[in-house]
């Protein structure tokens, strides 16, 4: 195992960590910018650094395809390939399932794609995506898993929550650098209660460095999605690293971590910066409105990062539709507020204030998360800050 996990302060199940990986000392709560490619679009490696990035996300299945793992490997590693000194880590390729499911076929085997780059196809087998995260060499490795839609019903959960532990075994055994990398089993079995006790249960039996909770965030409801993220954080261990996969939203990582949750990934910042939208306190800001015009303020007074510090409203506004800079300039702001906001859920954790910062944090989003701060994990998130640790 080259991880280390220790946990620095509590408030009830909320917990701030020192996780120690073969490139780098990181701190949770912990969020982690995805860079599809060995990339986080319009930001530079020393940006990544200058912000505060501790793990970028690779994507196993894109890198495969393109520039391909063998090279990768031939070059160094991924971590030389891009000039990424701190921590890393991959996917397993799995999520494809879903967001390229109408090139996927799906067997106890593993997954067949048609490459959408040339057509071919592509078979993914839990050994094969393990050998692939060997050679692009990440700190953190990703178990393949049957990932469906947590929209879906029936027997088809259960059969990808039952497949998913029966590849976890393949894949530890095809694992060949456990002293340099970490394999992470991935919890599934949708809204069901039942089935996400079994995979718990199971993965845990395998006693593996860390545990994520997937197959979310896919579009159910908020509330369903919390009572799974709360469900599995009571029953996975205490002495590892708990990570749940896609979430991106600032209102999801701050009751996750409520929850126990120490890690996460999404697209979200990135993405919607290209579509001209900032993260701020309050909810979001959409920089393309006519109203941005003639603002001279920054995007955030408070925030202090490079954009705000010398970028008016007005002059990303000219830039959002017309220029690459602006989703450059609202990428790094966003990254920065997301992880400003990782270093502050786990500050105030450490200083005794996390009730404090909670309760500010979702009376500033209010107005934009009203529908959402109805729901009863909300009240049951309240119980936690409320009662004593």
């Amino acid at each position: 195992m080259a991880l280390r996990f220790e946990v620095l302060g509590r408030f009830n199940r909320a917990r701030a960590a020192r996780l120690t990986l073969p490139h780098f000392v990181c701190q949770t709560p912990l969020f982690m910018p995805v860079g599809t490619q060995g990339t986080i679009k319009g930001l530079t490696t020393n940006q990544l650094e200058e912000i505060g990035c501790q793990i970028i996300l690779g994507n196993t299945y894109h890198l495969a395809l393109r520039p391909t793992s063998e090279l990768i490997d031939e070059l160094g590693g991924l971590h030389k390939f891009m000039n990424w000194p701190r921590a890393m880590l991959t996917d397993s390729g799995g999520f494809q399932m879903v967001s390229l499911l109408h090139l996927a076929d799906i067997t106890e085997k593993g997954v067949t794609f048609q490459s959408p780059v040339d057509g071919k196809p592509m078979l993914l087998t839990p050994e094969e995506s393990i050998q692939i995260q060997n050679r692009i060499g990440a700190d953190i490795i990703m178990a393949l898993d049957d990932v469906v839609k947590t929209t879906i019903t029936g027997p088809r959960i259960e059969e990808a929550m039952y497949r998913t532990l029966r590849w976890i075994d393949r894949c530890i055994a095809a694992h060949k650098k456990p002293n340099e990398q970490n394999l992470f089993g991935i919890v599934q079995g949708g809204l069901d209660p039942v089935l996400r006790d079994i995979c718990v249960r199971g993965l845990v039996e395998r006693n593996l460095p860390g545990y994520a909770i997937g197959g979310l965030a896919g579009g159910e409801d908020k509330d369903s999605f919390w009572r799974v993220v709360a469900q599995c954080t009571a029953l996975l261990p205490e002495d590892k690293p708990r990570y749940v996969m896609g979430v991106g939203y600032p209102l999801d990582i701050v009751v996750c971590s409520a929850l126990g949750a120490d890690l996460y990934d999404c697209v979200y910042p990135t993405r919607t910066a290209r579509f001209g939208t900032a993260l701020v306190p309050e909810g979001v800001l959409k920089l393309k409105h006519k109203a941005m015009a003639e603002d001279t303020r920054p995007i955030d007074p408070t925030c202090s990062c490079m954009v705000c510090k010398n970028y008016t409203r007005a002059y990303i506004h000219c830039l959002v539709t017309k220029d690459a800079m602006g989703s450059q300039l609202l990428s790094y702001h966003n990254l920065h507020y997301m992880l400003q906001l990782s270093r502050d859920l786990h500050s105030s954790i450490i200083e005794e204030r996390f009730p404090d910062f909670v309760r500010g944090f979702l009376q500033k989003m209010a107005n934009t998360q009203k529908p959402l701060l109805g729901c009863p994990i909300i009240f049951f998130l309240f119980h936690l800050i409320s009662s004593a640790a």
